[in-house]
C-alpha cells in the first residue's frame, strides 16, 4: 500500500471530533510531518484550511466529509481506508499568488486555492481597471467586485456569481463580475492560466476595495496582481467513482 500512515485531522464540529477518535483507534495517528497522507474530517472550509496549513509539505490530503458542505470530500467510511487510499485518484492543484498594494505603500502577498476576490467595502459601488499581461481590457468596471477563480474553486464563490464551471485539468481561470453595474452585460472572460492578471482600484479614496485571496482579506488595496503559482503544488485524492473531474461535470448539468 502507498499510504499506511495516516494523519487525521478534525475540524471542531462534534462530528468531526467523534470521526477522528474512531478512525485514530482503527489506524492510528501519525504526526502530520511524518505521515503518507493527511486526511481531513469535516466541511469544504476545513478542507481549504487544511490545504494552506500543509502547502509546502507536499503531502497527498484525502479529505472526508464530516461538515456542511463537502464538494472537495469524500464520504465517510471508517472501514477499508486504507484500501480507498490505495485506489484513490490523484488531482494536482496549483494555487493563485496574489500580491496587494495599500494605500499606505504596503504589499501583502496571500495564496488563494479557489479565488481571489476584490470586493467593495462601502455602500459605494466599486470601479476597477483590469489588466492582462500588462495590456488594459477592461478600463472600468463598475461593479460590487470581480474575482478570478482556479478550476477548483470555479464551483464556489465564482458559480454564485454566475461564472462558469471549469473542468479540472484545462489550464484555465475565471474572470467573473460581482453584480456589474457598467458595463452591464459584461459577464466575465476565460483566460489562460499562465496570465497575469492586475486590478486597479479607482477613486480608492472614495470608494475603497478589500482584496481576499481565500482567507486572507486585505482592505484599501489600490492595486492588486494575481497569476498561477507553479511552485506549489497540492494533491488532493478522491475515490474513483466520486472524483473531481465527474464532480465538476455533473455540476454542470443540475437543473
Amino acid at each position: 500500500m502507498r499510504y499506511k500512515k495516516v494523519s487525521f485531522v478534525a475540524a471542531e464540529a462534534p462530528q468531526a471530533i467523534q470521526a477522528q477518535v474512531a478512525l485514530t483507534k482503527l489506524y492510528g495517528n501519525c504526526p502530520p510531518d511524518q505521515a503518507d497522507v493527511i486526511v481531513p474530517l469535516g466541511g469544504d472550509g476545513f478542507m481549504l484550511e487544511t490545504l494552506h496549513r500543509f502547502i509546502d509539505q507536499n503531502i497527498p490530503v484525502y479529505g472526508m466529509h464530516r461538515g456542511s458542505i463537502g464538494f472537495l470530500l469524500n464520504s465517510y467510511e471508517e472501514t477499508n481506508l486504507l484500501s480507498r487510499l490505495d485506489s484513490a485518484d490523484a488531482v494536482t492543484l496549483h494555487p493563485l499568488r496574489m500580491q496587494a498594494k495599500t494605500v499606505l505603500g504596503e504589499i501583502h502577498e496571500a495564496l488563494a486555492i479557489n479565488e481571489v476576490s476584490l470586493l467593495r467595502q462601502s455602500r459605494q459601488a466599486a470601479k476597477i481597471r483590469i489588466k492582462l499581461d500588462g495590456v488594459t481590457r477592461l478600463e472600468e468596471l463598475i461593479c460590487d467586485g470581480v474575482l478570478l477563480s482556479t478550476p477548483a474553486g470555479s464551483t464556489a464563490y465564482n458559480l454564485s456569481a454566475h461564472g462558469p464551471i471549469i473542468p479540472i485539468g484545462t489550464d484555465l481561470l475565471a474572470l467573473t463580475p460581482i453584480s456589474a453595474f457598467r458595463p452591464r452585460r459584461w459577464r466575465g472572460a476565460l483566460l489562460a492560466a499562465s496570465t497575469q492578471v492586475t486590478f486597479e482600484t479607482l477613486e480608492f479614496d472614495k470608494r475603497p476595495i478589500s482584496a481576499v485571496a481565500d482567507f486572507t482579506e486585505i482592505r484599501d488595496v489600490t492595486e492588486v496582481s494575481v497569476s498561477e503559482d507553479q511552485s506549489h503544488s497540492l494533491t488532493l485524492l478522491f475515490d474513483t467513482e466520486h472524483n473531481l473531474e465527474e464532480r465538476i461535470i455533473r455540476e454542470q448539468f443540475l437543473p
